[in-house]
């Protein structure tokens, strides 16, 4: 794998006067890339992927829930209840936030290029939003803190996503893909390290905050980004902006089955992952449930690194992508029937193992799939942001699913079965995109 050359700079050619040609930066933004990128590009850009996963899953895996049981006393909610409340409102802040970031960074034409800018606002924005949550003082702030970190958090991954289709040419995007996700499992094990070892909720907060901003740096600093010329950036009309944030599922039936396989495997991803603490606290009495989160996540993580590039570099030698997403599926949907069927610590090691081994695969190949399927090259940003609602969106439906079978329908047991059977739902339905191999 070659580095592309940077001797034009990020726009390509240059004019007349030694100038870029705007006709030759529109060409560079919004062309189908054909040119590898190198191993530096994509190991920087996977960093930056990464530390805005510790941002998240930091405050996700720890952080909040243990805010959660000090402040649920005096508040007539539980903890799960509580929250369960504030990751749904901050998940519908994602919801909103990411696909309306991907299309302002399609209209950006800024000297230092569409994505940057809102990758450097995103991350510097999240430390801020971190650092709050970190000196939250009861519920309210807690909840305020979570939905400004969703808010700039998104926004720089809604710009680090869209690079890839950018750059990447198709055939070789499972295996970037694959490093993504590589450093998103990463930035999962690093921001559960960090929370857990720092020392105290507001250290910890701290902690995931210096990584997250202190990740993109090599990649924004690194290599120069595409600039859109003002002139190819179309006309502004409030409609068509706002309109342009439905894909009809009829006129674009690949990139709607897309979606709904990718929404319903993190559903039942997300459904497992939440009450993770609770569970090993309340169902089975583990004496520290804050190091056997730990544990389990480092588990997962290293069985998602045993596949999660190899999956990715296969599925582009072989052209294919829709086998290894419906396998993955179905390895997640057993791993859930495990804890189901296993409630013990040893039950649950297997199951994040089984977990990590299908979440590889589908980290990498379902990223390739829905980069694949994107409508149009202009919109790269905002259609990436509605596939990334469906990350989201699990994350508001994940609390609604989740309280209400804990406390009043079966509990753990019930839960874990549910998130079993959306999961292969999940994996099923990727058979119906036609325009992939």
């Amino acid at each position: 794998m070659t580095e592309p050359s940077d001797s034009s700079g990020p726009l390509g050619s240059l004019g007349p006067l030694g100038k870029p040609s705007s006709a030759t930066a529109a060409t560079a933004a919004l062309a189908e890339p054909v040119e590898r990128v190198g191993r530096s590009w994509t190991a920087t850009l996977s960093l930056a992927n990464g530390a805005i996963w510790v941002g998240w899953y930091g405050p996700l895996q720890i952080l909040l829930a243990t805010q959660a049981e000090d402040f649920a006393p005096g508040t007539g909610m539980s903890k799960e209840t509580l929250l369960a409340w504030v990751t749904g409102v901050g998940a519908v802040v994602a919801l909103a936030v990411n696909p309306l970031f991907g299309a302002l960074s399609d209209r950006t034409t800024a000297r230092w290029g569409r994505r940057t800018p809102w990758i450097v606002a995103g991350a510097a924005g999240g430390a801020l939003s971190l650092l709050l949550l970190g000196a939250a003082g009861g519920p309210w702030t807690m909840a305020l803190g979570w939905c400004l970190a969703q808010l700039t958090l998104n926004a720089a991954w809604a710009a680090v996503t869209a690079a890839v289709p950018d750059r990447v040419p198709r055939l070789q995007r499972g295996s970037v893909g694959g490093w993504l996700g590589a450093a998103q499992i990463l930035g999962v094990v690093v921001g559960t390290g960090l929370a857990t070892l720092a020392g105290g909720v507001a250290a910890g907060y701290a902690a995931c905050a210096a990584f997250t901003l202190l990740g993109v740096l090599p990649y924004v600093l690194g290599h120069r980004d595409l600039r859109l010329p003002a002139e190819a950036r179309p006309p502004w009309s409030r409609r068509t902006f706002l309109a342009g944030f439905w894909l009809s599922p009829r006129r674009h039936p690949d990139f709607g089955w897309a979606w709904l396989t990718r929404f319903l495997v993190n559903l039942s991803n997300s459904i497992g992952v939440l009450y993770l603490l609770y569970y090993l606290r309340d169902r089975l009495d583990h004496p520290d449930p804050e190091r056997g989160v730990l544990i389990l996540t480092a588990v997962n993580a290293a069985m998602l690194l045993a596949t999660v590039v190899v999956a990715g570099v296969w599925s582009d030698r072989v052209g294919r992508r829709k086998p290894f997403v419906t396998w993955s599926g179905i390895v997640m949907a057993i791993a859930a029937g495990v804890i189901a069927a296993w409630p013990t610590w040893t039950g649950t090691v297997v199951a994040s193992a089984l977990l990590g081994l299908g979440f590889g695969v589908f980290a990498s190949v379902d990223f390739a799939l829905m980069t694949d399927v994107l409508p149009k090259a202009l919109d790269r940003g905002k259609d990436l942001g509605v596939i990334n609602a469906a990350n989201a969106i699990p994350q508001v439906a994940a609390p609604a699913l989740a309280a209400p079978i804990v406390m009043y329908l079966g509990g753990y047991r019930v839960l874990y079965l549910v998130a079993a059977l959306i999961g292969l739902a999940g994996a099923v339905f990727v058979s119906r995109v036609k325009g992939v191999e």
